[in-house]
């Protein structure tokens, strides 16, 4: 039976052992870092109390639903509320990591941050948040940031690229004098005077990235283009009245997808490690959002605490072999070379 191009390669792809176990692992964590509020919170899954059934990860309620004196949100750590709903025939279940990426354990002993422990697996940074739900909420904001200002820089790239080539002449100059000068504007300092003006955020983080990220991907877009509109099913669609839009991208942008396609996870990785830097620099996202720049420059201002940088470091460069494992897997598939 004969199969199709998509089943070939991806039959290619799973040839790949390196790539395709890589893929498989990193569906996995970032899978389970989407269900972080499952894995790691301070709130039980439900709470089963004087007869009735409660879900706190779902719903807030006050303290005073479980016994307490005040009307406020129920803290399910404090000792006195913890003994309410776990006693005298009541129940409660945790997630397997009772901490929030932004809850302080005012219990311990030792002052902060505090070294691995059978309460916080990976210790606590230096205002004795946990690292582990730290770390398992920052992998999911850098990885959908990285998702996110791949997709929008890509699209870009993809639109100014094919314009670029399909058109040529006057408006490829034009457009090449532009990128010129757009790509020779200091970025760092624009992000410094940014956000020295405007509250810090992911949102404007992804907006000023996405200024600058869509360069790179538009120069291999418009080489496709250029090398393809003169070919000859090309004429003949120009002949046969077709439209340029619909020659662009119907005919001419699939086959010009392969460098696109085979750059993803590798722009992924270069915004990952962006957000880390800007974060690490104090220039990314605001406290308390968790952040794995942020827990590195906590480890660089507290160079005892050596499992603050050591679980970053093996988060960080974990997640960036996994997508270059992955990115070098798919630019082997997409190569007509390679068999």
């Amino acid at each position: 039976m004969k199969q199709s191009l998509n089943q070939r390669r991806w039959r290619k792809f799973k040839a790949n052992k390196r790539g395709y176990y890589s893929l498989l692992i990193f569906s996995m964590i970032f899978v389970i870092s989407l269900g972080a509020e499952l894995v790691s919170n301070d709130k039980p899954y439900f709470v089963y109390y004087q007869g009735k059934l409660y879900f706190p990860i779902i719903h807030t309620y006050p303290e005073t639903t479980f016994g307490g004196d005040f009307a406020t949100e129920a803290d399910y750590r404090d000792p006195y509320i913890l003994k309410k709903i776990t006693g005298s025939g009541n129940f409660a279940l945790f997630p397997p990591n009772p901490h929030s990426y932004a809850s302080i354990n005012l219990d311990l002993d030792e002052p902060f941050p505090s070294p691995p422990s059978s309460v916080n697996l990976l210790g606590t940074d230096d205002r004795g948040r946990d690292v582990l739900a730290r770390l398992l909420y920052g992998f999911r904001l850098s990885i959908l940031f990285g998702l996110t200002l791949t997709i929008i820089g890509t699209g870009l790239g993809i639109l100014a690229g094919s314009i670029q080539g399909y058109l040529g002449g006057r408006t490829d100059l034009i457009f090449q004098r532009f990128i010129e000068i757009w790509g020779a504007m200091p970025e760092l300092y624009l992000l410094i005077i940014f956000s020295s003006i405007f509250r810090p955020s992911v949102i404007l983080l992804v907006i000023l990235l996405s200024m600058f990220g869509w360069m790179g991907l538009s120069d291999y877009v418009r080489a496709e283009f250029l090398k393809s509109r003169n070919l000859d099913y090309v004429m003949a669609a120009k002949a046969l009245g077709v439209g340029n839009l619909k020659i662009m991208f119907r005919h001419l942008l699939p086959n010009g997808m392969t460098p696109v396609i085979t750059f993803l996870p590798f722009r992924m990785s270069g915004a990952v490690l962006a957000l880390t830097s800007l974060d690490f620099l104090g220039l990314g996202v605001p406290p308390p959002t968790p952040s794995l720049g942020e827990l590195l420059a906590q480890g660089k201002s507290n160079i005892d605490a050596w499992w603050l940088s050591l679980s970053t470091f093996v988060v960080l460069v974990g997640t960036l072999i996994l997508l270059i494992f992955i990115g070098e897997a798919l630019r082997e598939t997409f190569d007509p070379r390679t068999r």
